[in-house]
């Protein structure tokens, strides 16, 4: 188990668990169980204000007040889709910003929200706005989870599934996002196969995730099927190229039993021929996974990658079907407020 405590300069209590909580009202000089009410007030009930925890006493309430915050996000912007994706561009206490999604799915009516584990990126991949940004820092647990919690008390919906893919590498950050998913699912009752991490692929921790023995969802950014396209679009891919990624994949699923995910973002004549598809077949063929087409989202007229045709999107996974993976290509949601897949790169709205 990881230890889960805020880091921030400015006090907030998402982030800590139970015994963190514990330990902050014994210093109070409140009996223990008082930090399971006040557990269930910041978690399950979601409630921002320290008033609005009315089986607390009001002297403990008065107490937190002068030391702590709920919690230490603010929104500073927000942006509606016409498809009801809703794009969250929320402040930290150092001035910073990161930007989260909230999408629903008539398919399947449910919601899901998309989450930042960092403020930029480090991993630069030239078709992603966030990747321009560059890295400034980690987010903490606290500020990863707050922001789940903050969409779901501003939506006022039931949110069900996570997906650690806003901005930045999760894996780059590995203890604060451990640490949060434990969180999500022991304190906000997410449940661990309703949580997705998607990574470009960090070797070392893709192994030491295998070791969690965790039940979530592990979504793999391939975008190429052999090293020399990789390379152009993914600058990871020198450090941990093909050869050393795919075999890290295999073990995972020796070791966990669960199926992966690989995303392939369709560049136009970059990625999208029938030729990349059979290559992608060959690399994948006896891998346990699921692979999902994603139609690139233009970001604009500075990046030199565009969409590809609906034909050519149906051609490569046609091509695909011959193997034995499922294929699928993704739902856009969002992408007239930039909040698809790569577009995140909080510009403010003017």
């Amino acid at each position: 188990m990881f230890a889960v405590l805020n880091s921030t300069a400015v006090t907030g209590l998402i982030g800590c668990d139970l015994a963190a909580l514990q330990a902050i009202v014994t210093e109070l000089g409140e009996p223990k169980f008082r930090a399971e009410q006040l557990h269930q007030w910041l978690y399950v009930h979601n409630r921002r204000q320290f008033d609005e925890m009315t089986n607390l006493a009001k002297s403990l309430r008065d107490k937190l007040a002068e030391t702590y915050r709920v919690g230490v996000l603010d929104i500073r912007e927000k942006q509606v889709s016409q498809d009801g994706t809703v794009k969250y561009l929320f402040g930290l206490p150092d001035g910073s910003s990161v930007e989260s999604v909230l999408m629903y799915f008539e398919e399947r009516d449910v919601y899901a929200v998309c989450l930042s584990t960092q403020v930029g990126c480090a991993v630069n991949c030239d078709f992603c706005a966030t990747g321009k940004l560059g890295f400034k820092r980690h987010l903490t647990p606290g500020e990863i989870v707050e922001q789940f919690q903050f969409i779901r008390y501003d939506s006022n919906v039931e949110v069900r599934n996570v997906v650690l893919m806003g901005q930045g590498e999760p894996l780059l950050n590995y203890e604060s996002v451990m640490a949060a998913i434990y969180l999500l699912n022991k304190s906000c009752e997410i449940g661990m196969r309703h949580i997705t991490l998607s990574t470009s692929g960090i070797v070392p921790a893709i192994d030491r995730l295998a070791d969690e023995q965790l039940q979530l969802t592990l979504a793999i950014s391939l975008h190429a099927p052999d090293n020399e396209t990789r390379e152009k679009i993914m600058p990871l891919n020198k450090k941990y190229p093909l050869e050393v990624l795919i075999p890290s994949l295999h073990r995972y699923v020796d070791k966990t039993g669960r199926r992966v995910t690989i995303e392939y973002i369709l560049l136009a004549g970059v990625n999208d021929t029938t030729a990349h598809a059979h290559k992608l077949t060959a690399l994948l063929k006896n891998l346990h996974c699921n692979i999902n087409l994603i139609p690139y989202n233009p970001i604009g007229e500075e990046y030199n990658y565009q969409r590809p045709t609906r034909d050519a999107v149906y051609a490569f996974q046609h091509a695909l079907m011959a193997g034995p993976q499922k294929v699928t290509v993704r739902i856009e949601r969002g992408t007239d407020i930039a909040a698809a897949c790569g577009q995140l790169q909080n510009k403010v709205i003017a």
